[in-house]
């Protein structure tokens, strides 16, 4: 067998691709069959033409079955049934979600298809979310800061001849010299000390008016010759070491006219904490100090402090011919400096800062049992406002009956200062200028 027969004996007849011509084959129709038809059988004619004629007829178009009979052209395609008009190509049907067909001028699909973008109903959905997640955050942070405050019972208790209450808000701030929460090691490095007791080491009255002018942020020096209700003359100081916070309020009110609305005291352990949980405070150092006794070693200049420098910082004497006004100018400085941070975006918007803030902050201050988390609100709105900050004037020394040497202040200057408080006025230029 030849390799075009066994190539004809391999191929299906319907395969429909054209044969290898063979020897002796004659001219074929197209349509012909892929094989020869016998020729000569019993009673068969002979073939018409010779010996070289073709072996079969292409059939009479009358002998074509009728389904196999080409259909005349059309003119148009037909459409869900109705005639469709033009002659291009039907496009095929898309599925809900594809994007339109690739072409010319058409950005090509992606795996995934084109994205869709959010519509503005959507964005201001998850804008009214996010809303609701942060306000629920702040109420449930609110309630948490107001659970954790300690209060001090019978602070601002009402007692005979109490001075009435006065316009605006009244806040006495108390920076105590207690080594609560310091262990033996805490103490020796920050030279604390180990003085028993305990005493207040600053004090200051801020006034907040109704009136939304600046808050007025006065210094009290601990030092100071006044009359202690029930002790007669001494320090400042002595009569929270004698009755506590409540015989100092009471002895502030009697000697200013003022009426006290609020009390916050912090000791030296809160003080460091909450200095350390914002990540320190930036001081501008007028002169270079150096203070064994305090623990303090600075130079001149604009610097980071951290919690144990900042401690050092505002209790120093030393520097100024008067140690105990440069003294509290340090304690301003610094508490404004420390609120300045403590509202700034960085610290209040990063949960690591703010949340530590908020529970060493809470830890180390107390309060009258009258204040709460919104008040403390208050007071840190008030101190972010650069409120205007002085001393009590002071002119001389006086010397107490139970012996030492006080700051004796300056009569009719002090009570312009602090008529000028309870009245909800501003406070003269020439009182603020008098130190």
């Amino acid at each position: 067998m030849s390799e075009d027969d066994r190539t004809r004996a391999m191929r299906s007849p319907g395969d429909g691709r054209p044969l290898p011509p063979r020897p002796g084959d004659g001219l074929r129709s197209g349509g012909a069959p892929a094989h020869r038809l016998p020729a000569g059988g019993p009673g068969a004619p002979a073939p018409a033409g010779g010996p070289g004629a073709p072996t079969h007829k292409l059939p009479a178009a009358a002998q074509v079955p009728e389904s196999l009979r080409a259909e005349p052209p059309r003119a148009g395609a037909r459409v869900y049934g109705r005639e469709r008009s033009g002659k291009s190509p039907i496009r095929p049907l898309r599925s809900r979600g594809e994007g339109p067909p690739e072409g010319p001028g058409r950005p090509p699909k992606g795996p995934g298809g084109p994205r869709r973008r959010p519509s503005g109903r959507a964005i201001l959905r998850i804008i009214a979310g996010l809303l609701v997640v942060l306000l629920v955050a702040a109420v449930g942070l609110f309630f948490w800061i107001n659970s954790r405050l300690t209060g001090i019972e019978g602070v601002l208790d009402e007692y005979p001849d109490r001075v009435a209450d006065t316009p605006g808000t009244n806040w006495l701030l108390v920076g105590s010299d207690s080594r609560k929460g310091l262990t033996a090691a805490q103490r020796k490095r920050l030279a604390t000390g180990r003085a028993a007791g305990q005493r207040t080491d600053s004090m200051m009255l801020l006034h907040i008016p109704e009136s939304g002018d600046k808050p007025t942020l006065v210094s009290l020096p601990r030092d100071s010759a006044v009359t202690i209700p029930g002790k007669g003359r001494d320090k400042l100081n002595s009569a929270y070491a004698i009755g506590g916070p409540r015989l100092l309020v009471q002895t502030v009110e009697t000697v200013t006219g003022v009426h006290i609305d609020h009390y916050m005291e912090i000791g030296f352990a809160g003080f460091v904490d909450i200095v350390d949980a914002i990540g320190g405070v930036e001081i501008n150092v007028r002169a270079a100090v150096n203070d064994p006794k305090a623990g303090l070693k600075l130079k001149k200049g604009v610097q980071e402090l951290n919690g144990s420098q900042a401690l050092g910082y505002v209790r120093t004497r030393k520097g100024g011919a008067l140690p105990d006004f440069e003294r509290t100018k340090r304690q301003r400085q610094f508490l404004g400096a420390v609120v300045k941070k403590a509202a700034s975006p960085g610290v209040l918007i990063n949960p690591f800062t703010s949340i530590p803030l908020a529970m060493s902050a809470t830890d180390a201050v107390e309060v009258d049992d009258g204040t709460g988390a919104f008040n403390l609100l208050s007071l840190g709105l008030a101190m972010g406002d650069s409120p205007v900050t002085t001393v009590v004037p002071f002119g001389g020394n006086e010397v107490i009956p139970n012996g030492g040497t006080a700051v004796k202040w300056d009569r009719t200057k002090a009570l312009q200062l602090f008529n000028a408080l309870k009245e909800d006025r501003p406070v003269p230029k020439e009182i603020l200028d008098a130190n």
